[in-house]
């Protein structure tokens, strides 16, 4: 059933997780329903807030529509109980597209360069003069009250939790690329892809904008009615040097912003998308460079929570010597994509492992014998001994592959950490092995 924000007036309406979609749709849905029921999975300091094994779920059931938040999982039992009780299972998100002019809106999804593509697209759209937000799960919730809404378009980020709870699409979607990732949410790789895709084929979409790849191409019936396939050109090139962005992947990235682009505002002269691409501000923890070390290249992938983007920045950095700080949380992805980019390097290659993830990563790495590999306790460690090993020159690469989750709240807080144990070394350079 297609509902917007409009129809939830005069229901009871449960909010099912209370983080930033969370709180955000508390805004939204007071004044508008008969009552609030707000449920989460772990106490929260929101005033009648219930904890759902302590009488959350028994009040969800109460309830005539619940907004779900993407974090949990579709096919949780307590989610599919709500349903068996008649409980209208929703998402903020899905309301408010239901709820706007869907030809306003492009999203845009992928296991790796989403975040970046997604922002490109804005800054490029806005460069040219087109107002534009970029919202989603970059951190900017379209449905917050707070969140402006006199933009001619809205671009959104979309995680496969996000793109699962849709029941429909806007007609311009983007696909930047497609790996392994959120297994524990989706509980296979088929599951995942299906989730992720879903984008291009709901009701509502009519243009998908792929990267040229092959596990994309693979997938081509998956694309919806019309995709087309984009690679990188020499002017993408050029708008990619202009934003400082690095590497193949990120050509990639802007081929998949520009196109998109130009189907909602036709072909553009070069010199207009060259010009907008000046100021653009490169997302932190995202292939972000640090100051160096000396000669000691500094880069903050923390962004990088499965394999993909890690190949890719591992590829980007070509020949050079690199200590990469890997690991985290394990959720089940294969990680010998990256075992064999690792063992492919020519250059002297030191990697650090954390975590779960870490040791999974230490153990398929442990017959490659070209390769320096040692698994770590903390990522403070992890950085001293890849600053040691490098002996002052080279690149020094945080790229878990994994999430941060079980060491760190999220992938900003392994940032800051990464970057504080780097700057020890300014202060101390001669820390001993």
């Amino acid at each position: 059933m297609a509902l917007t924000f409009d129809d939830l007036r005069g229901k009871r309406v449960g909010i099912f997780g209370l983080g930033v979609e969370g709180q955000a749709a508390i805004g939204r849905v007071l004044g508008l329903a008969q009552s609030v029921v707000l449920v989460d999975d772990a106490p929260c300091s929101l005033q009648g807030a219930l904890v759902t094994s302590e009488g959350g779920l028994q009040a969800l059931r109460s309830c005539d529509v619940v907004l779900k938040t993407p974090g949990i999982p579709k096919d949780r039992a307590d989610v599919k109980e709500l349903q068996r009780a008649g409980v209208v299972m929703t998402s903020g998100l899905d309301l408010w597209l239901h709820s706007v002019d869907s030809a306003s809106v492009v999203a845009i999804t992928g296991t790796k360069g989403k975040s970046t593509t997604t922002t490109v697209f804005g800054h490029l759209a806005n460069g040219l003069g087109i107002d534009t937000l970029v919202a989603g799960n970059i951190g900017v919730v379209p449905y917050d009250q707070e969140v402006r809404t006199t933009q001619r378009l809205t671009v959104l980020e979309l995680s496969s939790f996000q793109v699962s709870s849709l029941t429909m699409s806007p007609p311009l979607v983007g696909i930047t690329s497609l790996g392994q990732d959120h297994l524990d949410w989706h509980g296979s790789v088929e599951t995942y892809v299906a989730d992720k895709l879903a984008l291009a084929s709901r009701p509502g979409a009519r243009l998908a904008i792929v990267a040229d790849t092959p596990e994309l191409r693979a997938v081509a019936e998956q694309l919806g009615p019309r995709p087309r396939f984009v690679a990188p050109t020499a002017l993408d090139g050029e708008i990619a040097s202009l934003l400082g962005l690095v590497g193949s992947h990120h050509r990639e990235n802007v081929a998949v912003a520009r196109a998109l682009l130009e189907e909602v505002l036709g072909p553009q002269q070069e010199a207009h998308l060259l010009a907008a691409a000046r100021g653009y501000q490169p997302l932190e923890s995202r292939f972000f460079q640090l100051d160096s070390l000396g000669d000691i290249s500094v880069i903050d992938d923390s962004l990088a929570t499965n394999p993909l983007p890690t190949i890719a920045g591992l590829a980007a950095l070509g020949d050079q010597t690199v200590a990469l700080i890997a690991g985290g949380q394990d959720r089940g992805v294969d990680y010998l994509p990256l075992v064999e980019a690792l063992a492919a390097r020519s250059a002297p290659t030191y990697v650090a492992c954390l975590a779960e993830a870490g040791a999974v990563i230490a153990g398929a790495l442990s017959g490659t014998t070209q390769l320096t590999v040692e698994h770590v306790a903390t990522l403070d460690e992890a950085v001293d001994r890849a600053v040691a090993w490098l002996k002052g020159r080279g690149v020094l690469l945080l790229s878990p592959a994994a999430p941060s989750f079980g060491q760190f709240e999220n992938y900003r807080e392994r940032s800051l950490v990464f970057q504080r144990a780097v700057d020890r070394h300014r202060e101390a350079p001669t820390l001993p092995h």
